[in-house]
């Protein structure tokens, strides 16, 4: 969807149509849940602390989130999607991808489905969808991003070296700010130049996902779409009052989110073996830093140690601590999946 909170509030609110709106709270220390494209505009972007989108945008208007709302509307955007198919990955709220090569109206083109589907959120829910149609997750998910506002991309196997050749190493999935400063000291700044390095060189240089790098620069991407999702880790994060950056307070904080993450273990009933330490500092870049074990990390006394061991890793007296977080990965039965962090203010768009 796009701007899926920030468009549901405009929806509902016809005085809030037209204006640059934030969803999240105002005060010092808030965070832009999502911001609606007149905001956009301004450079307000999703997770961007409040002060500054207000600096951005004076006249921005900050809307507080109804979560139970989203949630029933991301309920009916699905009820549109199984009248087309069952094989459905939700990633999020507001994004998903769909498997159409065998849909229920018999549809050949999946770019009429996504057509058609699009028409049926506007009509029947008053928002907009933007859709990517490819061969594969990669090319989709970039798709959906091409056009949007209310986008409608589709990327041909034909065609596909030769966009993604031209396409920003920024919008290659799972590329972020700091692997893409990486690469660009590298010399890479496009799928082009991506695609001139080695597999096992683009290994050396970012582990694991140098080989699906590789893979993407040359449009192959085998995943399925899967309809059912292995949790593979747990995790909770607190966003501090104030930055911190003396060392006791910050064993207390630790202290807090530990806690509270054995407390979701038990009540999800997972185990893993490997613990993951994300520290965001008070101009919001952030780190992390991961452990594992040949034990299963589900108590307190096991957790809070190794906890305390990846904090000696990071520097908080000279960078003041806004945010900590922790989280269990590694379930037994995958081992060698990397943690997530589950989000839900990422925008809905892909249909395969």
């Amino acid at each position: 969807m796009d701007a899926f909170y920030a468009s549901v509030e405009q929806r509902d609110n016809p005085e809030l149509r037209g204006k640059p709106i934030a969803v999240g709270h105002s005060d010092e220390r808030g965070v832009v849940s999502a911001a609606s494209y007149e905001a956009r505009k301004y450079g307000v972007r999703s997770a961007m602390s409040s002060v500054k989108a207000k600096r951005l945008c004076p006249d921005l208007i900050f809307v507080p989130g109804r979560m139970d709302v989203y949630k029933e509307v991301s309920n009916k955007i699905h009820e549109i999607f199984q009248d087309y198919t069952d094989l459905i990955e939700p990633l999020s709220l507001d994004e998903a991808f769909l498997d159409v090569t065998e849909n229920k109206k018999g549809i050949i083109l999946a770019v009429e489905i996504a057509k058609e589907i699009k028409q049926r959120i506007r009509c029947e829910l008053n928002l907009v969808a933007s859709a990517g149609i490819s061969y594969n997750k990669f090319l989709a998910k970039v798709a959906s991003d091409y056009r949007k506002p209310d986008g409608l991309c589709t990327i041909h196997p034909t065609q596909a070296i030769e966009f993604i050749d031209k396409l920003p190493i920024e919008s290659f999935w799972g590329v972020g700010p700091v692997t893409a400063k990486k690469m660009h000291s590298l010399g890479i700044h496009n799928g082009q130049q991506l695609r001139t390095y080695s597999k096992d060189g683009l290994i050396r240089a970012f582990g694991k996902s140098g080989a699906i790098y590789y893979e993407f620069s040359r449009g192959i991407d085998n995943r399925i779409v899967e309809t059912t999702r292995i949790r593979k880790s747990v995790g909770c994060e607190h966003t501090l009052d104030k930055d911190i950056s003396n060392k006791s307070s910050v064993i207390i904080e630790l202290y807090h989110v530990a806690t509270e993450l054995i407390e979701r273990l038990n009540r999800k009933g997972f185990d893993g073996n490997t613990l993951t330490l994300k520290i965001k500092f008070h101009d919001f870049t952030q780190i992390t830093r991961s452990i594992t074990q040949s034990k299963e990390l589900n108590k307190l006394d096991v957790i809070l140690p190794l906890a305390k061991l990846l904090l000696q890793q990071v520097n908080f007296e000279d960078n003041p601590i806004r945010l900590i977080g922790l989280s269990v990965s590694n379930p037994k039965d995958e081992v060698g999946h990397v943690a997530y962090w589950e989000q839900l203010t990422i925008p809905f768009k892909e249909w395969k």
